[in-house]
């Protein structure tokens, strides 16, 4: 009885330590990601109009979320804490007015809770993906020149 309840136990904490350092890489990650969109992103509006719905999201801290409009336009959303779970979200909803979105009027909804949106920042999409391309086209020339170099004698 004794080794059932010391397996169970060693079970039970060994899922704790595999769950705590699953969080460390996805922060991390986020924090990048929120870097990179705050670089392209544009000083705040009021509002934003839109076709009555959000082509995707993604949400890269516990209270700012990227909305794309459609394929070309994101925008930096910031909502007001306390907003538990946003970045654990699977699915989010927004209320807006005649297909307008408004800061300090509107909300992000999830698991529940109504976050109040704070600010609206409009993301340069098209600037952020070509300075991507152009980072992956430079990184591909530089390793094909380091194993260039590497193959010489």
């Amino acid at each position: 009885m004794k080794r059932k309840w010391m397996n169970a136990c060693f079970l039970v904490c060994a899922a704790l330590l595999a769950a705590a350092c699953t969080g460390v890489p996805r922060r991390e990650r986020d924090q990048e990601q929120l870097d990179r969109y705050l670089r392209y992103a544009g000083p705040p509006v009021d509002h934003v109009t839109y076709l009555g719905h959000y082509d995707n999201w993604q949400s890269v801290s516990p209270y700012q979320l990227v909305l794309w409009t459609n394929i070309n336009d994101a925008y930096l959303i910031t909502v007001a804490p306390p907003c538990e779970n946003l970045q654990f979200a699977q699915r989010v909803a927004l209320t807006n007015t005649a297909s307008t979105i408004s800061t300090h009027f509107d909300a992000v909804l999830v698991h529940g809770w109504r976050c109040m949106i704070t600010e609206i920042r409009p993301i340069d999409y098209l600037r952020l993906r070509q300075d991507r391309r152009e980072e992956r086209a430079q990184q591909k020339a530089e390793a094909g020149q380091r194993d260039e170099a590497g193959q010489k004698p």
